[in-house]
């Protein structure tokens, strides 16, 4: 055998690099995500603590075929509504999504929401899988996060204006709050108008994301419309059903009394600190039905039954998330 003579030193065998540690950054990104849900169980113990258990189970005991197939029916009209607006901004942002396909991922994520903590996880799997069916991870995601802002927006400036006009524990904070609003959106505006037009830096091209996706996604001529219609519709769906949930619940409160408390129980909903959906919802309808006069419990009661039903009107999600599990059989294969 014939050896090969290398010239100069050998060089010295060095060893497999070491497996990389995790990051500070990610203990703390895993321990802001335990902190979450830990924070919603921390609000259900203190409500357990000041009414009890009675509300929670009186709540679920009271609920009926009637409320059932009101929350199912309100259901498919909101989650078809969501599946428009998402499918309007993804539009706009140049990715294509079917409305078949977008209630579907819908559906599917209101199913996640409602039953894993945070309430969000279903809307990072439908952004991400509607991503990566595009092609385009990165705008898949920004549609859903622009949809769902665009949503959020529409409800707090409806939500201002109903508080507004009826009677509520927050009615005398919200010229303060009006004002609050008004000062952050003359903000946004001068920031989009200062977002320098070239620039290679991180922060410019990000910046001129944000503005290009929000004046076609969003604000486009042929979205907006869809987008205020569908959000508005979506918002009024969901005040029904807490509507329905407090008479199932044996509220029997005028709805000009009752309407400002469910407002503040669902603005509440957009805290991502709850546990399958429980937290901060039950304890701001405690807070509110009490200081309208009316008791801690019943709005414990209604809140828990709010719950029960929008997890019953999600159902058909995970009808759709089994389907994605199971097997596709080819129809060769057909006995």
């Amino acid at each position: 055998m014939s050896h090969v003579a290398v010239a100069g030193p050998v060089p010295a065998v060095t060893s497999a690099p070491p497996r990389p540690r995790r990051t500070q950054t990610g203990r703390a990104w895993l321990s802001r995500a335990w902190v979450r849900p830990l924070l919603g169980l921390a609000v259900l113990a203190v409500l357990v603590a000041s009414v009890g258990t009675g509300p929670f189970l009186a709540g679920l005991r009271l609920i009926d075929a009637p409320a059932l197939a009101a929350a199912l029916g309100i259901g498919v009209v909101t989650t078809v509504c969501c599946a428009w607006r998402w499918s309007l901004v993804a539009g706009g942002l140049g990715v294509r999504l079917p409305m078949r396909a977008a209630v579907a991922h819908c559906y599917r994520a209101i199913f996640l929401n409602s039953t894993l903590p945070g309430g969000v996880l279903g809307d990072v799997h439908r952004a991400v899988r509607h991503g990566r069916d595009a092609g385009d991870v990165a705008r898949g995601v920004r549609a859903v996060v622009w949809e769902r802002t665009a949503g959020q927006v529409v409800q707090v400036v409806i939500a201002v204006a109903l508080l507004a006009a009826f009677p509520s524990p927050v009615r005398r904070y919200l010229p303060w709050l009006a004002v609050g609003l008004a000062v952050v959106a003359l903000a946004l505006v001068l920031a989009a108008r200062a977002v320098p037009r070239s620039g290679a830096s991180r922060w410019a091209r990000a910046a001129r994301t944000v503005v290009a996706d929000v004046r076609s996604g969003v604000l486009g001529r042929r979205t907006w419309a869809g987008v205020v219609i569908a959000s508005t519709v979506v918002f009024a769906g969901h005040l029904a059903t807490f509507v329905v949930a407090a008479r199932t619940a044996g509220t029997d409160a005028p709805l000009s009394r009752l309407l400002p408390l469910t407002l503040l129980a669902l603005l509440a909903m957009a805290v991502p600190l709850n546990v399958g959906g429980f937290g901060p919802r039950e304890g701001v309808a405690a807070w509110a039905f009490a200081s309208a006069g009316l008791t801690a419990a019943q709005g414990v009661a209604t809140g828990t039954v709010y719950g029960a039903l929008v997890l019953v009107a999600s159902l058909p999600g995970a009808a759709v998330l089994l389907a994605r599990r199971l097997p596709r059989r080819e129809p060769g294969n057909c006995r």
